[in-house]
């Protein structure tokens, strides 16, 4: 099992609500994502191809639910 030493966190996570994260790690194959409130729980992992997609769909669903 890979283990990750380069998490982060959303910009968009502040004070408030804004805790309540994922933090996301990157390998040149995976990125892995964990619950930023129980880091040392259970970690998913995906292609990186795949979340690459993922995140692509997010930002299209997510212009176009503004009017982009």
């Amino acid at each position: 099992m890979a283990t990750y030493s380069n998490w982060r966190k959303s910009s968009h996570s502040g004070e408030g609500d804004g805790n309540a994260c994922v933090e996301i790690a990157q390998s040149p194959t995976r990125t892995a994502v964990r619950d930023s409130k129980a880091p040392a729980r259970a970690t998913l992992t995906f292609p990186a191809t795949a979340f690459t997609a993922f995140l692509e769909a997010l930002k299209r669903e997510g212009a176009t639910a503004h009017g982009r």
